[in-house]
């Protein structure tokens, strides 16, 4: 199981000042360190952490690949068909949001019309493209028939489910509702990847799960990596997911 690395909130704790440190790129080559197998950022509309600057200068020096999350918008569909990253996700998002609620909206025509140009935009660039989307199996559908090449499961319910003392009621049914999504999305081909709200304490259920072959994690880890040290938070949280995993 690969793990990929969010560092958007090294730049939160940055742009609180607007100054230039801690620095997000100098992050990554940390985590990179400690056994990151990409970097993952949320390049967002409003700029509230993430800014070009770093996006820019992490194609340049990451070494493994740049995962990059965008809005589903013509204007941020072409910085992606510009940029060539590894990969992009498409994401929901909200101005007001703290963070990303739930996966995309995919159950309105115009909403996966939306989705579908923005995909056709990157595929014509040669961008590998990943649809970050509730656990449905009838999402996982659709972005087969969109054209994605991955789904990212958005993990956000699971987190809260697990919370308390071994898990709330629910917290088996949204394992077996991730696992079947998985399984549904292995089965007609799709890369499947899954994250939101993943913790030392709750990941290693998920990364049991065997047909989901990436997590992509970020405040925990930088919340970690503010006692330990960026190397040292990764390294663990790695070592975490590969015992779960075997």
């Amino acid at each position: 199981m690969r793990l990929h690395i969010n560092i958007d909130h090294v730049a939160t704790v940055r742009q609180a000042r607007r100054t230039d440190e801690p620095d997000p790129v100098r992050a990554a080559v940390l985590a990179e360190l400690g056994g990151a197998d990409g970097i993952t950022v949320h390049l967002r509309e409003d700029r509230r952490h993430i800014q070009d600057r770093d996006v820019r200068l992490l194609m340049e020096t990451v070494r493994t690949g740049v995962n990059l999350e965008l809005a589903v918008s013509p204007v941020m569909a072409s910085m992606g068909a510009d940029l060539r990253p590894m990969t992009v996700t498409l994401v929901p998002e909200q101005r007001e949001e703290i963070t990303t609620e739930g996966g995309l909206d995919l159950a309105s025509e115009n909403a996966v019309g939306r989705v579908r140009d923005a995909v056709l935009l990157l595929r014509e660039a040669g961008v590998r493209t990943s649809l970050f989307i509730d656990p449905s199996r009838a999402d996982v559908s659709t972005a087969v028939a969109i054209g994605a090449n991955a789904v990212e499961l958005h993990t956000g319910a699971w987190a809260h489910q697990w919370r308390g003392a071994h898990g709330l009621p629910g917290a088996a049914d949204e394992l077996a509702r991730l696992a079947s999504a998985a399984a549904h999305g292995a089965s007609l081909g799709l890369a499947v990847h899954a994250g939101h709200g993943l913790t030392y304490e709750n990941v290693a259920p998920l990364a049991a799960i065997e047909d989901i072959e990436e997590l992509n994690i970020g405040h925990s880890v930088v919340s970690r990596a503010v006692l330990v040290g960026m190397e040292r938070a990764v390294a663990e949280m790695k070592d975490l997911i590969l015992r779960s995993r075997h």
